[in-house]
Formats: structure tokens, C-alpha cells, sequence
């Protein structure tokens, strides 16, 4: 299998975990990148031994099959849209767009041109998100009746030397954290058909205590507390509780609860974690590591924490679906339907009444352990 050039643009901090484990992956070859500041894809190109360009320049590169499109969120439509104009498949990162209306328009280009869009999350694609996904369709729970979801925490201020963007329209917890479990409760449930939400934004200002810090303080432009109701087509329910202002919680990261028994689930943010089966109130049982290979833990966090990172995994799936001429799983109707949803919480959470969702789209096709060891470089085949 020939790689698929891709051409970065964006050379922030999550440029960094693609160029370190896009290798990982036989279908994909990084080969360029670019940022508005030339400085910084210099930088990205010296360590990781790649080509610095201006974006005019990467757009027009004969070896880049694929941009992947690692700007911020408030950019992420026009550079698209330039990828696809310039003949390029496009993977953006989360939040595929910040509109129904940009990524249609998206879309309906890529499609003109015989093109591929998708976008993350993949994380949906670990091992442990997978095994629910066995669950769930091997009946181990019956009918799924209703889930929880819960991302909460402190905020951006304690952790990022520069957090604005955070705090601004396109920002805020639904938007940045929301695509990992929304992503994983359709990859489970289904589409989405309604929702409705209240939402909250407690402090106008927020103090940065990131060290170094950059300023000392950003504006708040978008709500930090937004809870949703998500009402599923297959007839479940699920609440969504999202927020920067809590200072610690002890809520279950996802949970879904069927006719005949309960899963807890670990962080969709990560790709592996403890997946817990309940078949009673006394009944627990903490079911084995899938035997998926994006469960095998493969990095250390700053906590000393070994944990499973496989991020690129959604672009590498979508290279594969080029060569293989089938859909790719972070695919374009999936990021579409999740933007509808996530921005009609916060329309819902704004005007108080209940929104209907319009687009629809299928659940991804599951990953087995065999199709993912087949996209490893190390373990597939020709």
C-alpha cells in the first residue's frame, strides 16, 4: 500500500502527537507543514525531519494527498475549504466546523470534486470504546434505554499559558471537550433527534494561573456550564453535563443503562480504560482488556500514568477507506451530525426551548482487533 502524503497546518501542541504517532500507521506519511508563524513550522519540521512551507505552498505540494487541518476552531472552515479547492482530502481537528451551514457547504465542495472530509475524534476508535460497542451490539445490555455523560473540571486557566480562545464563540466545553463524548455516544446509540439544555456563564473573567503564563487574565464570551438532554431515534435518552466551573467531581466519565444491565465506561477523551458490566444491583463485574491493539498502552502522562494514545487513528482508518473505496469511520455525516448537535445545545441552552436535530447519520462501522492490526506499519499487510 502506497502512503497518502499529509501536509499539517497548524503547528501547535497538537501537531505534535500526530507526527509522533502517524508513523504508527502504515496508510500515511507526513511530509510538510505550515503555520501563520513561519517560526513555528520550522520548529515542527526540525524535530520531526519534515518540509516548512507557507500554507500557498503545501496546498500546491505534489506529494500532499491529505492536509490535515490543525488550526484553531474559529479557522477550521476556510482552510478546509481551501484544501478542497486545491484538490486535497481534508481531516480536520475537533470541532469538525462552528456551523451546520460551514460544514455543509464543505461537504457539498468535497463531494464535487471526488474528495474525502472527516474529522476527530477517533478516540471512539480505542480498545475499550470498542468493547462497549461489542456490548451493546452483542445485547449484553439489552435495549439501550438512556446514558449519562458527564466533562467537567476547573478549566483551561490552570494549564494553558494563553487559554482566550477557550473562553470565546467556538470555545467553551461543548465545543472542545463535547465532540469526544457526543462522537462516542452516537458511535453507540445512534443519531441524535432533539435536545435540550440550559447553560450558565458564572464569571465574565477568568484569572490564568498556567505557569509561565502569557496573560493574566481572559474575557469569557461563551457559556461554561451547559447541561443538555439528548433525545436518541432509537428512543433512548441521555443527560450531558459539561463545565469549566467545578472544582473536582466524582461522576462517571459515560454510562449506558439497557433493559437488563448497566456499562460504565471510561473517558472517550483516551482510548483505553476500566469498562465495568452490571447485570444486577449487587452484580458487578470489571470485564478483561479487550484484546484490541489500540488498547495497548504505549505512552507515560506527566503523572507517571501508562495510558493508550492512538490519536491519527481516524486519519490513518480514512487513508485506507481512500485506497479501499469504502467509507472511512470519522467520516464527514458523523462530524456534520455532531456539530448540529453541540451547537444546537447551546441555541437550545440560550433560547429555552427544545431544538430539532435535521441531519442524521449511521453509526460507524465497529474496528475490530484484526482491522486495526492491519492499519499498525509494523503488523499489516500489503
Amino acid at each position: 500500500m502506497r502512503p497518502l502524503g499529509v501536509g499539517i497546518v497548524g503547528c501547535g501542541n497538537i501537531s505534535t502527537a500526530y507526527c509522533e504517532l502517524a508513523p504508527l500507521y502504515r496508510a500515511i506519511e507526513v511530509r510538510a507543514c505550515a503555520d501563520i508563524d513561519p517560526a513555528a513550522a520550522r520548529s515542527r519540521a526540525d524535530e520531526f525531519g519534515i518540509r516548512a512551507c507557507t500554507v500557498d505552498e503545501l496546498m500546491a505540494s505534489d506529494d500532499v494527498d491529505i492536509v490535515l487541518n490543525l488550526t484553531i476552531p474559529a479557522a477550521h472552515a476556510d482552510l478546509s475549504m481551501q484544501a478542497i479547492a486545491a484538490g486535497k482530502h481534508v481531516f480536520s481537528e475537533k470541532p469538525f466546523v462552528l456551523s451546520l451551514e460551514e460544514g455543509a457547504a464543505l461537504i457539498e465542495q468535497a463531494s464535487k470534486r471526488g474528495l474525502r472530509v472527516g474529522s476527530a475524534p477517533d478516540t471512539f476508535m480505542g480498545g475499550s470504546h470498542q468493547l462497549a460497542r461489542h456490548l451493546v451490539d452483542s445485547d449484553a445490555i439489552g435495549r439501550v434505554l438512556s446514558a449519562t455523560a458527564h466533562v467537567m473540571s476547573r478549566g483551561m486557566e490552570h494549564w494553558h499559558p494563553n487559554p482566550g480562545f477557550f473562553y470565546q464563540p467556538g470555545g467553551g466545553p461543548v465545543l472542545d471537550v463535547g465532540p469526544y463524548y457526543i462522537t462516542n455516544l452516537v458511535q453507540l446509540m445512534g443519531p441524535v433527534v432533539r435536545v435540550q439544555s440550559t447553560c450558565t456563564t458564572p464569571f465574565a473573567e477568568r484569572t490564568v494561573t498556567a505557569d509561565p503564563r502569557q496573560v493574566d487574565s481572559v474575557p469569557v464570551g461563551t457559556p461554561t456550564t451547559v447541561h443538555a438532554l439528548l433525545e436518541f431515534a432509537s428512543g433512548a435518552i441521555a443527560t450531558l453535563g459539561t463545565s469549566w466551573d467545578v472544582c473536582r467531581h466524582s461522576q462517571p466519565s459515560m454510562e449506558l443503562h439497557g433493559e437488563t444491565g448497566s456499562l460504565s465506561l471510561p473517558d472517550p477523551n483516551y482510548f483505553s480504560g476500566e469498562v465495568s458490566l452490571w447485570r444486577s444491583v449487587a452484580e458487578r463485574e470489571v470485564l478483561p482488556e479487550f484484546d484490541h491493539p489500540f488498547a495497548v498502552t504505549n505512552y507515560e502522562d506527566q503523572d507517571g500514568t501508562h495510558k493508550a494514545n492512538y490519536r491519527a487513528s481516524g486519519l490513518a482508518d480514512m487513508a485506507e477507506a481512500i485506497h479501499a473505496g469504502r467509507e472511512h469511520r470519522c467520516n464527514d455525516s458523523l462530524a456534520l451530525h455532531v456539530v448540529e448537535v453541540m451547537t444546537s445545545i447551546l441555541t437550545a441552552g440560550q433560547s429555552g426551548s427544545a431544538v430539532d436535530i435535521n441531519t442524521r447519520c449511521t453509526r460507524p462501522e465497529p474496528l475490530s482487533a484484526d482491522e486495526a492490526t492491519a492499519m499498525l506499519a509494523s503488523k499489516g499487510q500489503d
